[in-house]
């Protein structure tokens, strides 16, 4: 993207409200924003920003507002996700779908909702294996940016980008500890001696195997180095995520961690 269609990407990404719900068909509000500004994307896929939020962007876009485009959704009263602490079992999935980490919780924890930092989104109910979360309208009335703030809107757009950051950094430490284990099984192999030349073509054939999967962890990483940012391309709303088990593991992602602390009265029963 041009410096030109960057800096026209910024500003529309500015009147977005930072919801982070997909809605809109895209992964985020940056990439939604990014392509209006390349002409893709029509002004009236923002449900949360509402008839407000289409003048806005239109205004920017220099075109005539229209009305919401009911098959992204319906302008509403903003709702807060609500967890049943009773059903919670623990299963970390509605922190791993949560764009603004608002959810506290750990594997095998009850999780709890911060009500001050949900975008309501309601990107974690559909994951929910047990159906223990419930968007609960908060504003009456109130729908579309008469129901948020630019503050508001501005924090979580914080909150989000420290996720993206942490989701990063944790998958870049897998990655170090993983090629650790593997540079360290192959110099332990090279230095042990074999008795018979079956056993040296075993030894042989298991360095090739861990000396290939370094070179495609390398390459893995060498691909992945200029994709920082989120894909700009139309995407249908994210499938739930794998169920995390309940011990930590070498997999990379969101693991299911929040950077809350979780107190200590919600350990779930064994």
């Amino acid at each position: 993207m041009d410096v030109g269609l960057a800096a026209r990407a910024d500003r529309l990404e500015a009147l977005l409200p930072q919801t982070q719900c997909t809605k809109c068909g895209f992964q985020g509000c940056r990439p939604y924003a990014e392509a209006m500004a390349r002409g893709e994307a029509d002004c009236n896929r923002c449900p949360p920003g509402g008839a407000e939020g289409i003048r806005r962007l239109a205004a920017e876009l220099g075109v005539a507002p229209l009305p919401l485009d009911p098959s992204h959704g319906t302008e509403q009263p903003r709702a807060v996700a609500r967890i049943d602490e009773t059903l919670c079992i623990g299963c970390t999935l509605c922190i791993q779908a949560c764009p603004v980490d608002a959810i506290v919780g750990a594997a095998k924890q009850m999780h709890t909702v911060l009500p001050d930092w949900c975008t309501g989104c309601d990107l974690c109910v559909a994951p929910c294996p047990v159906d223990c979360i419930a968007m609960i309208p908060v504003t009456g009335e109130r729908t579309g940016w008469d129901a948020w703030s630019q503050p508001q809107a501005d924090a979580a757009r914080a909150r989000y980008l420290s996720r993206k950051q942490r989701l990063v950094r944790e998958r870049e430490e897998n990655e170090a500890r993983l090629a650790a284990k593997a540079a360290a099984k192959l110099e332990a192999l090279r230095q042990e001696a074999a008795s018979s030349e079956a056993e040296r073509q075993a030894q042989e054939r298991k360095k090739a195997i861990i000396q290939a999967a370094i070179e495609r962890a390398r390459q893995k990483r060498q691909a992945a180095q200029p994709l920082n940012a989120a894909p700009a391309d139309p995407v249908d709303r994210p499938e739930p995520a794998p169920a995390a088990g309940p011990e930590p593991s070498d997999h990379s992602g969101d693991s299911g961690h929040s950077d809350h602390p979780v107190p200590s009265d919600t350990k779930r029963p064994q």
